[in-house]
């Protein structure tokens, strides 16, 4: 599944085409995604001017004029391309096929996008903006990991007393809204904390942080920015929105290098591969502890 990163990476390709410009027709070719669209779903769409296209985790969410809200899921497989001459939008035709082209909206401005997805994992809805925060998808989200909000002192009040591992709490949506498998074991390798230590442990009996507490979040905006600027990481499906590959998968340290040598300078250790909660976590148990 797309992570942060990828969304970010695809809002950012949508953004030339969708922001400021309305929607002239929208054309659904199926009557679901992973749940029916709503009803009326490209009449309330069509005449709607898009105010902007931000981000919340991992869904993307498009406001529009008249105080509603078009909330798009990726899902497994899902992906946007964008056809037409639009400065600063991308254009490079993409391998997959049309018949997985699912959604396409023609915007005023000429541009066409179009959401594709095989697997039909992703998702689209509308919604009241000014309500979106209390909606079942939003009310419990955390902070998001790239905002200033993310620091060892919410950490440490997260943490004090959980007996989780500590990659479990990271990846818990509840606590912090959007990191993924991927980042949370790039992250803790890059500050030394092992993803099967209680995170509670990463706390001392004051309430502070631990040292190596008080590195992670600079590396979670680290690598999470180091993805951003990287495109993503493209392992199965993702695709940015120009049809190109992400390439962070190439600057990987510890994920899905199981039986490597470890690249932390000084260590001598290997990459080992464990499972939690059904998940695979790639660590270094010589410098992680």
């Amino acid at each position: 599944m797309p992570e942060l990163p990828e969304v970010e990476t695809v809002r950012r390709g949508l953004a030339p085409a969708l922001v400021g410009a309305r929607i002239v027709r929208v054309e659904t070719r199926r009557g679901d995604l992973r749940f029916p669209f709503p009803p009326d779903f490209s009449a309330r769409l069509t005449g709607r001017r898009i105010l902007g296209l931000r981000r919340r985790a991992k869904y993307l969410l498009a406001d529009l004029d008249g105080g509603e809200t078009l909330v798009m899921h990726l899902g497994m497989s899902g992906s946007f391309r964008v056809d037409g001459d639009i400065p600063g939008a991308f254009h490079r035709p993409r391998d997959k096929s049309a018949a997985h082209d699912h959604v396409v909206f023609h915007m005023e401005n000429g541009a066409r996008v179009t959401y594709n997805d095989p697997r039909r994992f992703g998702f689209m809805l509308i919604e009241s903006t000014p309500e979106l925060d209390a909606h079942r998808l939003f009310r419990d989200l955390g902070v998001e990991p790239l905002s200033a909000a993310l620091d060892a002192a919410f950490l440490a009040r997260a943490f004090r007393g959980r007996a989780a591992p500590v990659k479990a709490l990271l990846l818990d949506q509840r606590l912090i809204a959007g990191l993924g498998n991927i980042y949370v074991c790039e992250a803790l390798h890059r500050c030394g904390i092992s993803p099967l230590r209680a995170g509670g442990k990463l706390v001392i009996a004051a309430g502070k942080p631990t040292a190596a507490l008080t590195r992670l979040p600079a590396a979670i905006k680290t690598v999470l920015e180091e993805a951003l600027a990287a495109g993503g990481s493209s392992l199965r499906d993702h695709r940015q929105a120009d049809g190109s590959l992400g390439y962070f998968q190439h600057s990987f340290r510890v994920y899905d290098r199981e039986g490597a040598a470890c690249p932390a300078p000084g260590c001598k250790g290997t990459i080992a591969r464990a499972t939690q909660s059904g998940r695979s976590t790639f660590y270094c148990p010589q410098c992680q502890k």
